[in-house]
C-alpha cells in the first residue's frame, strides 16, 4: 500500500484535522492501491469522509450513508441517550426526519423489543434508512403524515433531528455540509424553528398520554424551542451534553383529564 506518511501529508494539506485517523481508515477500507488512490483523491477534493467510506459510526454502530443524505453527527447521540434513559422495552418510537435512520437504528440496537417507525420527506433518505432499519418500518412523507393511522395517540416516544439551521446561516456552514447534503435536511427557516413549531404542534395527536418528544436543538436556540413546545401544550426542559457538544429539548405530553368530558 501507499506510504502512510505521504497519505497523512496529503490529507493534512487538504485541511483534514484528523489526517492520521482518516488515513488509517481509508487504508483499511481500500481493496487495492487503485481504490485507495481514488478514495484519497475524493477526500482531498472535499468529499466528506463518510461519503468516501460509505458508512458512518454512530452510537457504536456502523451505518450505511448514501450520497446526498445528511450524515449523522456525534452530537445527535444525545437523543439516543435521553431516549434510553426513559426506558424503551416494549415501547413504540417514531424517528422523525430520520435521514439515514441512525437514531432509530441505535434505539433498536439498544432494545430489540422497541417498535421503531421512521419517516423522512427526502426519497434518498428513505432509501438509505431502509438499509439501516427494517425497510417496512420506514415511510416517505412529511413528518407524521405517512405513519400508519393506527399509531395515532399510541406513540410512546418521538425523536426528531429536524433541520434547525436558520436559512441565512446555511452559507456559513462547513463546505462538507453545504455542498454534499440536501438543503431540505439543513434549512430550518428564517429563525431555524419552522420544523420545531410543526413537530410540537402535531405531536400531541400522535403521542400517548404521558408520551415524550425529544428534539435536537442548538445551545443558542434551545430556550426558543422550549417556548415553542410549551406554546403547543407540552412541558419541556433542556438537556445538554458538553461531552457530545449536543443539546436536546425533552418534552412531555400531559395525561388527559379523564374526569372531564371528551
Amino acid at each position: 500500500m501507499s506510504d502512510p506518511a505521504e497519505l497523512v501529508a496529503r490529507l493534512r494539506a487538504a485541511g483534514c484535522v484528523f489526517a492520521e485517523d482518516e488515513a488509517r481508515m481509508l487504508v483499511d477500507a481500500a481493496d487495492s492501491e487503485v481504490e485507495l488512490e481514488r478514495m484519497v483523491a475524493s477526500r482531498v477534493e472535499g468529499l466528506p469522509l463518510e461519503r468516501v467510506l460509505g458508512w458512518v459510526e454512530f452510537a457504536g454502530l456502523r451505518l450505511a450513508v448514501d450520497p446526498g443524505v445528511f450524515v449523522p453527527r456525534r452530537r445527535t447521540e444525545l437523543l439516543v441517550r435521553c431516549a434510553t434513559e426513559l426506558g424503551l422495552a416494549g415501547r413504540t418510537v417514531v424517528d422523525l426526519c430520520c435521514g439515514t435512520g441512525a437514531v432509530g437504528a441505535a434505539l433498536l440496537a439498544a432494545e430489540p423489543t422497541v417498535a421503531v417507525f421512521a419517516t423522512d420527506i427526502d426519497p434518498a433518505a428513505v432509501r438509505n434508512a431502509r438499509r439501516n432499519l427494517p425497510p417496512e418500518s420506514v415511510f416517505e412523507g412529511d413528518l407524521f403524515a405517512p405513519l400508519p393511522g393506527r399509531l395515532r395517540g399510541r406513540v410512546d416516544l418521538v425523536v426528531a433531528n429536524a433541520p434547525y439551521v436558520p436559512t441565512d446561516a446555511i452559507a456559513m456552514m462547513p463546505r462538507e455540509a453545504r455542498l454534499f447534503e440536501a438543503l431540505v435536511a439543513l434549512d430550518g427557516g428564517i429563525d431555524g424553528l419552522d420544523l420545531h413549531r410543526r413537530i410540537t404542534a402535531e405531536a400531541a395527536e400522535w403521542l400517548a398520554p404521558g408520551g415524550r418528544l425529544i428534539i435536537e436543538s442548538s445551545e443558542r436556540q434551545a430556550a426558543s424551542t422550549v417556548r415553542v413546545a410549551r406554546a403547543a401544550g407540552l412541558s419541556a426542559r433542556v438537556r445538554r451534553s458538553d461531552e457530545l457538544d449536543g443539546t436536546a429539548v425533552v418534552c412531555t405530553l400531559g395525561r388527559r383529564d379523564t374526569t372531564r368530558g371528551a
